[in-house]
């Protein structure tokens, strides 16, 4: 499987190709409508599903269940290994940009999203969310080969433009993103908001089991529910939101004996990624997030609690064999990390390093640090619709590091396909359908 291809690029990467150009417009496309409860028609002339299950209770899945709740007043059941937000969705960095998708298939699901983050987190009150800017920095070529020594003392003069990097570690900067472009929101914080609101509006719920396959009639190959831990949980709608688990369960709706063959489903793999919480012990709340260049490219975004989310070092992708809520967390990983930064930053240097969360089966009890496994395909593209040969089934997943940012208008729109039978409120949104690599 061809790796090198997987379009998972970090946000650093971008950074450094948007150095090269001016900033796009930083005009937002304004929100979806919010719509009435009651459905439209199907766009097949059958009834809207009464019954929806969506397994994975990740930032994707819970999307949807929001979406299917406040706009078509159907409250799904959400199935997940351990809980919700376990994986990349507790763990991601919650960093949102308006335009640094366009050109792409994702652009315009993003301008949609962008736009839909700022109208949730005042309808669902959210503390974490907030604009704030972003800079490029070069760092300087010496201390990026290990000419410098690494324990050096640095200069402590901040750069003009940059809020906490040092001037002598660095060659130069470049302004991504002001208040009008850049964003920022708590991963689990916006899950839980969700979910609450999803749970008052329609009675959404989250149920916790192993979901091992779809459930299939054999005579006509149709989804009929969920298999979770052995036993058949039935519905008359399924999604499939596992993040890099997902292709697990679609491979195995394949392999039902007696049941229509279904076609092969864009692979859904892995890139695992470690961070790290610090928080300067200035106390100082900073406001701007930094994509450094060399000594790994380190990404750094500072929240409104004081906490800042530093990480680099990507595994490289893979079919994911650790299970959710059991990632290994690796201390020579978290390590490298927090040294990179205290290198890069006297503001960090005296800064103390949080605690692994609760919900990361990490070990002995205060270990640092925290894992996940971002979902990637191999070109970039999310996997979202129906699942082909499989009626009521359908997939939405490999959203990569844009899954945060990205969540509420895939939401809509898969909420909006599995309650109507078709998508209005996100332009282009058949570049991700998952029998694309299928048609003539």
């Amino acid at each position: 499987m061809p790796f090198a291809a997987l379009g998972a690029p970090r946000f650093a990467t971008l950074a450094r190709d948007r150095l090269a150009s001016p900033l796009s417009s930083s005009r937002a496309a304004p929100a979806p409508p919010a719509r009435a409860m009651a459905p439209r028609a199907r766009a097949d002339g059958s009834a809207p599903p009464k019954t929806v299950l969506v397994a994975g209770a990740g930032i994707i899945g819970t999307s949807i269940a929001y979406h299917l709740a406040v706009n078509h007043g159907i409250g799904a059941t959400l199935v997940d290994k351990v809980g919700p937000h376990c994986a990349a969705s507790g763990k991601a960095g919650g960093f949102l940009a308006l335009d640094w998708c366009d050109g792409s298939p994702l652009g315009p699901l993003a301008r949609a999203s962008f736009a839909m983050h700022d109208a949730l987190a005042e309808t669902l009150a959210l503390d974490s969310y907030r604009r704030l800017t972003c800079e490029a920095v070069a760092l300087d070529p010496r201390r990026a080969e290990g000419a410098i020594p690494p324990r050096e003392p640095l200069s402590k003069k901040l750069l003009s433009r940059v809020e906490w990097a040092d001037a002598s570690s660095v060659s130069g900067s470049r302004p991504m993103g002001d208040e009008r472009t850049i964003a920022q929101v708590h991963p689990a914080q916006l899950c839980d908001a969700m979910l609450r609101r999803a749970e008052a509006v329609a009675g959404a719920k989250v149920i916790v089991g192993d979901v091992s396959a779809l459930s299939r009639d054999p005579a006509t190959g149709a989804c009929v529910g969920l298999v979770v831990d052995g036993e058949v949980i039935r519905a008359d709608a399924v999604v499939v939101a596992m993040g890099p688990w997902t292709s697990r369960v679609l491979s195995a709706a394949a392999e039902i004996p007696g049941a229509p063959a279904v076609p092969a489903v864009p692979a859904v793999y892995g890139q695992k990624y470690h961070a790290v919480l610090m928080r300067p012990a200035s106390g100082r709340v900073l406001t701007q997030a930094v994509f450094f260049q060399g000594l790994g490219d380190p990404e750094f975004y500072p929240r409104p609690d004081g906490d800042v989310y530093v990480c680099a070092f990507p595994d490289p992708p893979g079919v994911v064999a650790e299970e959710p809520g059991a990632v290994e967390i690796r201390p020579d990983a978290v390590e490298r990390l927090v040294d990179v930064a205290r290198r890069v930053s006297s503001e960090l240097a005296g800064a103390t390093v949080s605690p692994s969360p609760n919900y990361d089966a990490a070990g002995a009890p205060g270990t640092r640090g925290q894992a996940c496994h971002l979902p990637v395909t191999e070109d970039g593209v999310p996997v979202m619709g129906r699942v082909p040969g499989c009626a009521n089934a359908f997939v939405a997943a490999g959203h990569s590091c844009w899954g945060i940012l990205n969540a509420p208008a895939s939401g809509a729109a898969m909420a909006e396909l599995v309650a109507e039978g078709r998508v209005t409120c996100v332009e282009g949104f058949d570049a991700f359908d998952p029998a694309r690599r299928y048609q003539g």
